[in-house]
């Protein structure tokens, strides 16, 4: 008797004094793993609000004093200290321009974004480190920075040019997002009509490039047909770098489950983004309702402006817009975790891209609570830093491992297009 007795303590002492609460091991998971961030839109921020100027400009906090956007939005959603509260602890930075400029406008622009991009990384340099290999982002991580890296959201951003592609690629550019909301000359967009059926022989060819150079290729943003199309080309695991689960919320910018499937063979990530209309169905329904009424009433008061915006203010005063919610998210990462599985998941939120984030999770610092709902579900701690870093880590490795082990292969090549020359003056 006396042998069980000592046995009994010697058990209740190797036991822990107590189970980690959902919050405890989110927080464990995030001290050990970091967020790694696949989306976020500071840089066209800036271009809206400073016209790209830095002078002046605190990234410490954005909160306040800085200039309004042009859509009168005054607090920004991302700045370094609640970077720190959300746990991020490695960004990439969208570079971004409007699909429907001009390629040759785009590129330029595309590349002022870039370098706005690495001047606020430059400036400064106690927090945050620009990186673009995966070593990179651990060292800056270890060494408590945010490790900053580069995705350019739009391959209108190139020009249909493999040149540009690889000049993006040799300035630090780490992915590229083969279209935004309209189609590019040899890619469909999941927010454009079809005109290619997904990618064309160009589009495949942008693909394998992005492979044998090491730039991961994004399909946030691209239709089913370029979704299918690219995951035949690529020999190296894609991403989506700020999308949910369509199976959950319809919105065409979501992933289907067809994808999934095929994600899990390809061994790419879905990062999972806090757009409101892209996690909330009942939000995107909602949005459809109310266009649909504002259609009505325009078409009720033709000529009569006044009478058709006070008619649908009175709709929408008795039919508030419903908030999305960090539940919401979760269960979106539920769906793909369920589809695809706990090795294909990531966080991509899309901060300062977006009005706000779903409710409590409004910016960058609410990363935390995610967490915490995800571990409440049953996630474990070596699920979520899966989910928070090391499932982007494994596919960054990849896409650099086949870019070394085909370094030799020589680059794709077309003829340049002759552009006419400016008449002599």
């Amino acid at each position: 008797m006396k042998n069980l007795f000592g046995l009994a303590f010697l058990l209740a002492l190797a036991a822990p004094l107590h189970a980690q609460t959902p919050e405890e091991t989110a927080m464990a998971a995030l001290r050990e793993a970091p967020i790694w961030d696949g989306h976020d839109d500071v840089a066209e921020q800036l271009r809206d609000r400073t016209k790209d100027m830095l002078k002046g400009f605190d990234f410490h906090d954005t909160t306040k004093g800085v200039p309004p956007n042009s859509y009168g939005g005054v607090a920004m959603q991302t700045d370094l200290a609640r970077m720190r509260q959300g746990h991020v602890g490695a960004q990439f930075w969208s570079a971004y321009v409007p699909a429907n400029l001009p390629e040759p406008e785009a590129v330029r622009e595309s590349l002022e974004q870039v370098d706005t991009i690495m001047r606020l990384v430059a400036q400064y340099p106690g927090v945050m480190a620009f990186a673009t290999t995966a070593d990179e982002v651990e060292r800056a991580m270890k060494a408590g920075k945010i490790a900053s890296l580069i995705g350019l959201e739009g391959g209108h951003s190139i020009g249909s040019s493999l040149g540009v592609l690889r000049q993006f690629y040799a300035l630090g550019v780490r992915y590229m997002t083969l279209t935004h909301f309209r189609n590019t000359p040899w890619g469909d967009s999941a927010t454009d009509d079809p005109v290619h059926g997904g990618l064309t022989d160009f589009g495949k060819d942008v693909v394998r490039e992005m492979n044998r150079l090491g730039m991961l290729v994004d399909l946030a943003h691209v239709s089913e047909g370029t979704m299918m199309d690219a995951l035949d080309v690529s020999q190296v695991p894609v991403i989506f770098s700020h999308s949910g689960a369509r199976a959950i919320d319809g919105h065409s910018r979501n992933v289907p489950d067809e994808v999934l499937v095929r994600l899990k063979a390809n061994g790419g990530i879905v990062m999972q983004v806090a757009y409101p209309e892209y996690v909330s169905e009942a939000l995107r329904q909602w949005e459809a309702e109310d266009a649909a009424e504002k259609a009505k009433q325009a078409s009720l008061f033709p000529g009569q402006p006044d009478k058709a915006k006070a008619a649908v203010a009175a709709w929408e005063e008795t039919h508030p817009a419903p908030k999305s919610t960090i539940a919401e998210m979760a269960d979106q990462i539920d769906h793909i975790r369920e589809v695809a599985g706990i090795d294909h998941i990531g966080i991509g939120g899309d901060y300062d891209g977006m009005a706000t984030g779903p409710v409590g999770m409004e910016d960058v610092s609410g990363y935390p609570k995610l967490f915490t709902e995800l571990a409440r579900r049953g996630y474990t701690k070596q699920d979520l830093e899966k989910i928070s870093s090391g499932n982007i880590m494994r596919v960054k490795r990849a896409a650099e491992a086949y870019a070394a082990a085909h370094k030799d292969d020589p680059p794709i090549e077309y003829p340049v297009e002759q552009l006419p020359l400016a008449a002599p003056h």
